[in-house]
């Protein structure tokens, strides 16, 4: 499944970077030689990192205040 389909980044080499690179989505992006374009994307590809870094499952909602 694609994460980021500015940059045709896929979930599984997003989470292949985060496990070799450190920092948030913004900073995986960029050890992929990408970066944001529209941020789309960020909310997901920061809890796909933390995800698997940590093992455990992280939900991102976004609530309308």
């Amino acid at each position: 499944m694609y994460i980021c389909i500015c940059n045709a980044i896929k979930e599984t080499d997003l989470r292949r970077a985060a496990r070799q690179a450190s920092g948030d989505a913004e900073a995986v992006y960029a050890a992929l030689g990408k970066r944001p374009n529209c941020g789309t994307c960020l909310c997901e590809a920061d809890a796909i990192v933390s995800e698997e870094r940590s093992g455990a499952s992280v939900c991102c909602k976004e609530f309308a205040i």
